[in-house]
C-alpha cells in the first residue's frame, strides 16, 4: 500500500497573514509540522499549495526532503486528488501547515487502525485541536473529487465523505486517554494561537517534535491560563 503525506497549505491567509512561514523555536510553523511527519512512515511526502505560494514555500519543502506541487488555489479536493494521481499514491495522511504540533505518534496510530479496520476515512476523536491528522484511501478522494458538487465538498478535503457514511467506511475512534482534551486549541490560525503555541514550545521544546500527551499536560497546567488562555 503506497502511502502519502499530504500538507495542504497556502499563504494567502486574512486572519494571520503568511502564517505557516512565521518563525517558531529555530524553525517556521510549516517547517514544525514537516519535521514531525518525517516520524511517519510514508512512501512520499508533499506540500500541496496554490500557484501564488510555491516560490516562497518550495525552499522549506526542499529542506525537509517534501516535494512542492501547486494545484488549484479553490478546489482542495482536486488539489488532493491530482497530486494522489502525480504521485501514485493509494492512501493519504492528510495534515495541515498551520499545526506545528501534529503528533507524530497520534499519525502512526491512527494509520493502524486505518488499516486494520479497512476503512476509507479515518480520525483521532477529542485530541487537541491542531495535533491529530485524517487518513483517506485514494480510492474514496477519487470518487469524492468525482461526485462532489457544492463549493464547501471542493473547498474542504473530506466533507463530502462525512456527508456520505452509506458510502464510505469511517472510522472515528476515540483519542488515547493521555491525548484526550479537545478543549485544547493548538493550531495557530490567529495572532492569539501563535503567541500560544510560542509559549508551549519555549516551554517543552528539545529539539524534537512535541508529542500530543505533552501538549495535553502543558495545557492542563500552563496553556489555558493569562492573555494566551483556550
Amino acid at each position: 500500500m503506497r502511502t502519502g503525506i499530504f500538507v495542504q497549505v497556502r499563504l494567502a491567509s486574512t486572519r494571520l497573514a503568511r502564517k505557516a512561514l512565521l518563525p517558531l523555536s529555530g524553525s517556521t510553523v510549516i517547517g514544525h509540522v514537516m519535521r514531525a511527519l518525517a516520524l511517519v512512515p510514508a512512501d512520499v511526502r508533499a506540500l500541496l499549495t496554490d500557484p501564488a505560494s510555491l516560490d516562497a514555500l518550495a525552499p522549506e519543502a526542499a529542506a525537509c526532503g517534501f516535494l512542492a506541487i501547486a494545484g488549484d488555489p479553490d478546489d482542495v479536493l482536486a488539489r488532493f486528488a491530482v497530486a494522489a494521481r502525480k504521485l501514485d499514491v493509494e492512501r493519504v495522511v492528510r495534515a495541515t501547515g498551520d499545526n506545528p504540533l501534529t503528533c507524530p505518534r497520534l499519525a502512526r496510530d491512527i494509520l493502524g487502525i486505518h488499516a486494520a479496520k479497512r476503512a476509507d476515512l479515518s480520525h483521532f476523536l477529542g485530541c487537541p485541536w491542531g495535533t491529530g491528522v485524517e487518513v483517506v484511501e485514494a480510492g474514496a478522494l477519487f470518487a469524492a473529487e468525482r461526485d462532489a458538487s457544492r463549493s464547501d465538498e471542493r473547498e474542504h478535503l473530506t466533507t463530502f465523505m462525512y456527508r456520505h457514511p452509506e458510502r464510505f467506511a469511517i472510522v472515528e475512534e476515540p483519542a488515547p486517554p493521555a491525548s484526550c482534551l479537545s478543549e485544547a486549541r493548538v493550531t495557530v490560525d490567529t495572532a492569539e494561537d501563535y503567541a500560544r503555541v510560542c509559549r508551549l514550545f519555549a516551554d517543552l521544546y528539545q529539539g524534537e517534535p512535541i508529542e500530543s500527551d505533552a501538549v495535553v499536560a502543558w495545557w492542563r497546567t500552563a496553556g489555558a491560563k493569562g492573555t494566551t488562555g483556550g
